[in-house]
């Protein structure tokens, strides 16, 4: 960071990561963050990992947290700081509250498999308005990126050529986002601008599915479980156009 008098220390920054900023200096850490884009691409990984809690976690502030659960601390806790407490309190509860906590907050499988769909529809939010820091390593580095990231997943990846359909490899990234291990993105764009991206994980078991839709906010996600790990095809075409895709990209990865 630079000495500027109005240049945010890392307090300014978390606040501004968690809506907490007043407008007139959210607009200066904005306008910082412009013209400093390491720290902007930290800051949006650190909102994308924000959003992926609070997508997984919002449905705990709908509960009533049971009574032996509560105590003067969670009491004092500012409403701002609400929804992130109450996932902190979940996940050090998890051991001695287990049954609360994996049947009240996280649900049955196909509810912690939403949870993997929405977590990548988020990242796909932040980094599709990316245009410097779109991906971490870029398409003209292929054989490092997939090398890189099978290595980090522990499993055999492959970067589709989804080039008969339009779409070219922009490149990939590394990704935080799950309890299974890091995830892998690959980002695709047309060359009308329009972007797709492929996430990656490591499945919680190899139970196989067949592909599955959802739609967050506009945009459209195909996902599905095969072998060690789960995919998800995400992007804002119309269902039958976004499942034309996942075919292809599912025939690649199994030959």
């Amino acid at each position: 960071m630079n000495d500027h008098p109005h240049s945010p220390n890392e307090a300014d920054l978390q606040a501004f990561v968690d809506g907490r900023l007043d407008p007139g200096r959210r607009l200066e850490v904005e306008a910082w963050l412009a013209a400093n884009p390491d720290e902007g691409a930290r800051v949006g990984e650190l909102q994308a990992i924000n959003s992926a809690i609070e997508a997984a976690y919002a449905p705990l502030l709908e509960r009533p947290v049971p009574e032996h659960l509560k105590s003067p601390a969670t009491a004092r806790v500012p409403a701002a700081g609400a929804w992130r407490m109450a996932a902190a309190i979940a996940l050090l509860v998890a051991g001695g509250a287990g049954g609360w906590f994996a049947n009240e907050a996280l649900g049955t499988r196909s509810d912690v498999e939403a949870v993997l769909a929405r977590g990548a529809v988020y990242a796909h939010r932040t980094y599709e308005a990316e245009v410097r820091h779109a991906v971490e390593v870029p398409a003209r580095e292929e054989a490092h990126l997939v090398a890189w990231l099978s290595k980090r997943l522990d499993a055999p990846l492959r970067a589709p050529d989804l080039s008969n359909q339009g779409y070219n490899l922009v490149g990939g990234r590394l990704l935080p986002a799950s309890n299974t291990g890091p995830a892998a993105q690959f980002m695709y764009e047309t060359e009308s601008g329009e972007r797709l991206t492929l996430y990656v994980e490591r499945a919680a078991d190899q139970r196989e599915t067949a592909f599955r839709f959802t739609e967050y906010d506009g945009i459209s996600a195909f996902w599905w479980k095969e072998g060690p790990l789960a995919y998800v095809l995400i992007g804002r075409s119309e269902r039958e156009n976004l499942l034309e895709l996942a075919r292809a990209t599912y025939v690649q990865l199994n030959p």
